[in-house]
Formats: C-alpha cells, structure tokens, sequence
C-alpha cells in the first residue's frame, strides 16, 4: 500500500484534490514547490508515488513535465482526470471595484484570459501555486489583491468567491499522471493504456511509417506530443499513448515499431483514467500546475510591487 504521495503544490491546490481522488485519504502527501521535486521524491524513495500534471484541455500541455519523464528513472502507474473550477477569490467584504491586482498560477490565469482581460486595469501577477497564493492572501491581507484558486482553497482560508467559474470554458479539465520508481513499479495485468516514447528517423516519412503502424494494429492514439532530443538541434523524439484492450496488443504493436524508430521505450502501462466520470463530477477543485513553458499573453501585464505585499513569492518568468 502507498504510504507517501509527492505532490506539486500546497494545501488547497489542485494536485491535492487528484492526490486523494486516487490514493485516497490515507497516504501522507509531501508538498514540493516544483515538478522536479516530485520526481526527486519519487526516485530517491522519500515517497512511494508522485503525482505530476501533464496537460489541461484549455492551457495544453505541460512541456518540461514530459522532459521529466524522460529523464528520470521513473514508471507511468496510473492516471487520473479532474474537472477544474476556477474562481476569483478575495478577503471577506472585497467589491470588484477595490480589486488592483490578481495573483496566481500562470496556467490558472492563463485559463481565465477571457475574464481577466475585461479588467484590463488589472495587475495580473504569477505566482508558484494557487493553494499557496490563496493562503497568503489569508495570512498577510493586503489591500485590493485577489487570486485565482478553487472553491476548496476559498474554504481552507476563509476567502470569499468574489466571482465564481471564471474560467473561459465549462469543459475545462486537468490530466495527471502517477509516478512510481521505476525500479520498484509492479506491472497491473489489466493496463489497458501505455505511455510511450520513441524516436524516428529525421527523414522524411518516418513519423508517417510510425503512426501507420499504429493505426494498423487498431489501437487508439489519444496523445502525441513532440519535444526536442537535447544536443541536436531541430530533432525531436515524441511522447504518444496508446489505448488497447490487452496487454497483448501492445506488445505485438512495441515489435512492429522497432525496425523504423531509432529509441523506443514504455514509460508506463496502466489502466486508463475515466473521463467520463469526471465529465458527471460537479466536484470544486482549484489548480497547481507549474512550469509551463508557454507565456502565456494574459499574463504580459505586470505589476508595480509597491502594492503586492508577498510579491516576493512570485515567478516573474
């Protein structure tokens, strides 16, 4: 049984939600401030499991959070999906009008561009957390700051939904993946999805041969995502899952692809997450996610720190 979960984010993020969603209410979770930490835990032992976002179905993906995969010792264990509910959160008694400046994860503001650019008067200031910014605003109160957080973070610190659902899109959700060592990791005979990394030729045609492949064992491929392969410049290996009915299926597909792809490797096999139940959830959470390497443009505003009391906390990336 998994004792310890290494999680991204603090008391009332997002990662927290998911972390007990999957594990439960038993296991311990060790708050870390990066994505990095998370897989540190998870490789030296100090935790038994680690929960990592890769992608949200407004914002994208995750990139760095792939490279981390790529890496690290680690193994793809499960996944879980969540629906995420953005709120604007602020002191007890705040109007809209006295707000100044909003503070939060850029991935959160960056889901609310459509709101927060109808306050153009707004400071929009990143922050490392949601959970966190929520927590601060509670703790050191200064004047006219609000964030952008869960309804569980406004519950956890006495914070008021100033406004509620802000995001730009009801449909708005977050996948995560379980991390386990890779050396430790046990196979589930009933994996009906894996996480994949391989590398083609840079010719032309090979990405082509490679999907070809796929399609003509039938599996579904419900995510590709590219990235560069470090030390040589315009080359680029790829991430893919693939979905399949049993264990078989993947490993007749894995000795197709072995003649046109250079590196191939299974970072995972797992049972697959269900959207659909998160799809039926109207579950309040609020989102940690860090690390994302698209600016995003709500977020070119900047603001004067003069009135940003626990500005110091934040990421100016």
């Amino acid at each position: 049984m998994i004792q310890s979960v290494a999680i991204q984010g603090f008391q009332g993020s997002f990662h927290e939600v998911a972390a007990r969603r999957f594990f439960g209410a038993q296991p311990a979770l060790r708050p870390c401030a990066t994505f990095a930490g998370v897989v540190t835990h998870v490789v030296n032992g100090t935790a038994q499991a680690g929960l990592m976002a890769m992608e949200n179905s407004l914002a994208g993906s995750i990139l760095p959070n792939y490279l981390l995969l790529e890496r690290h010792p680690v193994r793809v264990t499960g996944e879980v999906y969540l629906p995420i509910h953005q709120h604007l959160l602020a002191l007890p008694g705040t109007t809209l009008a006295e707000v100044r400046a909003v503070h939060s994860h850029p991935m959160a503001l960056r889901q609310c561009g459509e709101f927060l650019d109808r306050h153009p008067h707004w400071a929009l200031v990143e922050t490392d957390d949601t959970g966190r910014s929520a927590q601060l605003l509670a703790e050191q109160r200064p004047a006219g700051v609000a964030v952008v957080a869960g309804a569980q973070a406004a519950a956890q610190f006495g914070l008021q939904i100033l406004a509620p659902a802000i995001h730009d899109d009801p449909h708005n959700y977050t996948r995560f993946l379980v991390l386990e060592r890779a050396d430790t990791a046990q196979p589930d005979p009933a994996a009906d999805k894996a996480s994949l990394y391989f590398c083609a030729p840079h010719a032309p045609g090979s990405l082509a041969a490679v999907l070809a492949r796929v399609a003509a064992h039938g599996l579904n491929l419900s995510k590709l995502q590219s990235g560069p392969r470090p030390g040589q410049p315009w080359h680029y290996g790829f991430h893919a899952d693939v979905e399949f009915a049993a264990l078989g299926q993947l490993e007749r597909l894995l000795a197709d692809l072995e003649p046109v792809t250079e590196e191939l490797r299974v970072l995972g096999a797992y049972r697959r997450g269900s959207m659909a139940e998160a799809m039926g959830e109207g579950s309040e959470a609020d989102l940690s996610l860090r690390d994302e390497d698209n600016e995003p443009s709500v977020i070119a505003r900047r603001c004067d720190e003069a009135i940003l009391p626990f500005s110091a906390t934040n990421l100016m990336k």
